[in-house]
């Protein structure tokens, strides 16, 4: 039994890898400054839905061996996220940020050239100071994502990487939700298995 939850558990990280690198997705660059690994977003960041210590924050954690600094605040909006980006990253000594945001302006109907343009300003403040940045893309259509070629554009703006559609397969599976927005453990895991590729090759030593 243990040895097929091992197997079944290599399998679920293989996939992500695999799914991480088919993507044509752009990549970041590499962080020339600062010392710390901030996550900065919303309720998904935040981890709610998640019993403790089971949010992606906290498993890529445990995964790298090195602390990341959850800068999660649960109904944040990019305007909202903006206004706290000096003291909750810029004042962290940042050298890798992991950004997710935007479900919140879908859901408060922000209009879409407002959310991408304090997304990028988000990324670019974030990149002046040295450090990388990975934006992780939230899908918030039925049937046509409206938001998925404005994180492309964001990230090869400002030279910051892409988890595209991190909620795929995920949203609308009751066995991966809490409830009708967030993941629960198991969700968690599958968002962290998608995250962690990018944010390996931005530790890589050169």
């Amino acid at each position: 039994m243990t040895r097929n939850k091992g197997l079944a558990a290599l399998t679920v990280v293989i996939l992500a890898v695999f799914w991480y690198i088919r993507a044509d997705v752009p990549e970041a660059e590499k962080p020339t400054a600062g010392t710390n690994i901030i996550a900065f977003g919303d309720s998904l960041v935040e981890g709610h839905g998640a019993t403790p210590g089971n949010d992606f924050v906290s498993l890529l954690s445990r995964r790298i061996g090195a602390p990341i600094i959850n800068a999660g605040q649960g109904g944040d909006t990019t305007s909202a996220a903006l206004a706290r980006l000096d003291s909750d990253v810029l004042a962290r000594d940042p050298r890798v940020v992991i950004v997710l945001l935007g479900g919140n302006d879908f859901l408060r109907r922000v209009p879409k050239e407002q959310t991408f343009a304090n997304l990028a300003t988000i990324a670019e403040r974030i990149r002046s100071t040295g450090a990388a940045v990975v934006l992780v893309g939230v899908n918030v259509g039925l049937w046509r994502d409206p938001y998925g070629d404005e994180y492309e554009n964001v990230a090869r703006r400002t030279s910051a990487g892409l988890v595209p559609d991190i909620l795929d397969d995920i949203l609308g599976d009751q066995h991966l939700m809490t409830d009708s927005i967030h993941p629960n453990d198991r969700g968690y895991q599958i968002v962290a298995d998608r995250v962690e590729p990018a944010l390996r090759e931005l530790l890589k030593e050169d």
